[in-house]
């Protein structure tokens, strides 16, 4: 009796440590709706199959695309079966369309047993995100591309019911300021796609460069697609001169277009384009001068400053916006929108509208002549003339207007959604309140090229923004009827982001916080648990290859003068359980140095206070030399 009690004892201790075991194994980004873990793991095999009971051709593709995922990593051939309904065969992955399974036509259901894996959805998108989540499931050597050996390839016993919290789940990719090819754009694709984002909105014009063939007006990419290169730090260079060579840059064909479209559907991800006007157009008007309300020789912007930003907004040095006064600039937009339409099904297109500089129509007078003939009070209401009339020209090609939320000011279209990017979303709040659909993407919590850690220490940008302040993000303001707010988006502008690998470290892993915003429950957010799981999915990346960046493991410096005159730095972090080890003595810091536990004195003679956090003994940050120059002049900038 005493053996089966003990033996009894023995499987409850044992399934207890496979639970809690499963537990610690299951972190997934973003966190799902409801999820139970069981006890037990499914061992996936070389005999497995994925067995398909539908005919749908959107199903078909989602069960190939798990096929040569897992075939891939695993070295086992893992085939699709047609079956003729839902199956639950012992050691394979079932994949089905079910009425109801899940919420929504982006919503699915995981059922994983020691015995089979079933995956379930309404439709065939429920799959794909359904999907997303098994692999995450599978150990992070899934994220292989070629074979590896010796892995068990287990999934633990899971049951997860899922679905999304909004349906405009974006990643914006400014390939403008700097050019990124054909296949960086599906790589982004496929690198959101893993954190169940939907929407790409590609950022396609700007004054660094048009990227988009229009045929009836061939002048924006001969001309406008191209200036010279620069290898130095953005807003440290010199303009172009007209007897430089123009040869950086580029630009997507039609049938680039089309391809990436076709790409993105293919992985349930739309696509939204921008053409930003009236502001952001010199190289638009590089190519074509007349649509200029300001007479001269412009150039493609190499990333030289020409703007000054003033507490009101900006002012121009050079005029690089589209006169609102001129008809043939309606006629340009007119034959632009027309192909953009017929090149993108997404029933939006963007237009921009932000930081369109007016101190050159402020001069105009054939702006003076149209602000008497409209009635027009200022020149806030000259851009609303503007985007008014665009907002007819898009409507004109079925497609919906949106913008960034300086087309609110002067008055709102009546049919315009806005992308609010200022201060907190205040835009958003205002269109909101007017009864206008709105999508948040407020700056302070989701401008994810903006530095990650203290700025002596990050590639350089026009401010910071923590992953825990990221983290924060809510896309329904209070006070705001949810009914009008779409979604969310996070944005990488790429002023300073030259290649793939810059814009994936400034991607990663902000763009997970942002994701779990907008698709999970906002009651299920837990910044401790996001950043346990954030560090999973670091080992995963390691293994795909993809960049990002481990500034949440560096301390913020913040300088001060004390009462008696001496220079104070207080060091922060955003994680609690790390421990910051420093140094004056120009020696490197490690564990054995001094932990900081109050705002330091920094000794008269010394050149640096050296940095690195360590966890339980473990480095975790880079070490950071802080030169004490750069503390001093901190306070005085203060």
């Amino acid at each position: 009796m005493k053996k089966v009690m003990i033996a009894a004892l023995f499987m409850l201790m044992f399934f207890h440590v496979i639970s809690q075991g499963n537990k610690g194994a299951v972190s997934l980004i973003p966190i799902p709706v409801s999820m139970q873990t069981g006890n037990g793991n499914f061992k996936l095999a070389k005999t497995a199959l994925i067995e398909l009971s539908t005919n749908d051709a959107d199903a078909k593709r989602v069960a190939g695309f798990l096929s040569e995922k897992l075939s891939a990593a695993t070295g086992y051939k893992i085939p699709v079966k047609m079956v003729n309904t839902a199956s639950h065969t012992a050691g394979n992955i079932s994949l089905a369309i079910v009425p109801g399974a899940a919420p929504g036509k982006e919503g699915y259901r995981l059922l994983v047993t020691p015995q089979s894996v079933s995956l379930s959805a309404d439709k065939p998108a429920g799959l794909f995100y359904g999907m997303q989540t098994l692999l995450q499931l599978l150990p992070k050597e899934i994220e292989s591309k070629t074979a590896v050996s010796n892995i068990a390839w287990t999934i633990p016993s899971v049951t997860i019911t899922d679905h999304p919290r909004f349906g405009w789940r974006a990643l914006m990719f400014d390939v403008s300021r700097h050019f990124f090819t054909k296949q960086d754009i599906k790589t982004h694709i496929d690198n959101m796609v893993r954190y169940k984002y939907n929407l790409v909105h590609l950022h396609l014009t700007d004054d660094q460069g048009w990227r988009i063939e229009i045929k009836s007006l061939p002048n924006l990419t001969k001309v406008g697609a191209w200036r010279p290169e620069r290898k130095g730090a953005w807003g440290n260079t010199k303009a172009p001169t007209p007897d430089e060579p123009k040869t950086y840059g580029g630009f997507y064909t039609q049938d680039d277009i089309k391809e990436i479209v076709q790409y993105a559907k293919d992985r349930f991800v739309t696509v939204l384009p921008e053409i930003d006007v009236p502001g952001h157009s010199m190289a638009a008007v590089a190519s074509y001068p007349e649509l200029s309300c300001t007479p001269g020789t412009y150039f493609v912007n190499a990333g030289e400053e020409f703007q000054v930003w003033e507490k009101n907004g900006n002012r121009a040095l050079i005029d690089n916006t589209l006169c609102p006064a001129n008809e043939n600039v309606y006629a340009f937009l007119d034959k632009v929108f027309t192909e953009v339409a017929q090149l993108f099904p997404f029933e939006y297109i963007h237009m921009g509208g932000d930081e369109a500089a007016k101190n050159f129509w402020e001069k105009s007078d054939a702006v003076k002549a149209l602000m008497q003939k409209e009635g027009l009070k200022n020149l806030e209401e000259v851009q609303s003339y503007f985007v008014k009339r665009v907002e007819k020209i898009i409507q004109s090609k079925g497609k919906k207007l949106i913008g960034w939320d300086e087309i609110l000011e002067g008055g709102l279209p009546p049919d315009a959604t806005v992308m609010s990017w200022r201060g907190s979303g205040h835009g958003g709040i205002e269109a909101a309140k007017q009864g206008h659909h709105v999508v948040m993407s407020p700056w302070d919590y989701t401008y994810v090229d903006l530095m990650q850690g203290d700025i002596y220490s990050e590639p350089p940008e026009f401010g910071t923004l923590l992953l825990d302040q990221s983290y924060k993000f809510e896309p329904v303001p209070e006070g705001v009827d949810p009914k009008y707010i779409l979604g969310g988006e996070a944005c990488l502008w790429a002023e300073h982001s030259t290649n793939m690998r810059a814009a994936q470290y400034l991607l990663w892993p902000r763009s997970m916080a942002v994701a779990e915003s907008v698709w999970s429950p906002k009651e299920k957010k837990n910044w401790p648990d996001f950043v346990a799981r954030v560090e999973k999915q670091f080992e995963r990346l390691d293994v795909a290859k993809i960049k990002y960046s481990r500034s949440m493991y560096d301390p913020i410096f913040t300088a001060s003068v004390d009462e008696k005159g001496q220079l104070k730095v207080e060091l922060k972090t955003q994680l609690s359980d790390l421990v910051i080890h420093y140094s004056f003595d120009e020696t490197n810091p490690d564990e054995f140095y001094p932990a900081y536990k109050e705002p330091l004195i920094i000794p008269k003679d010394a050149l640096h206070l050296k940095v690195i956090t360590y966890r339980n003994g473990k480095q975790t940050g880079k070490q950071i030399n802080m030169p004490v120059e750069e503390l001093i002049k901190r306070t005085k900038k203060g």
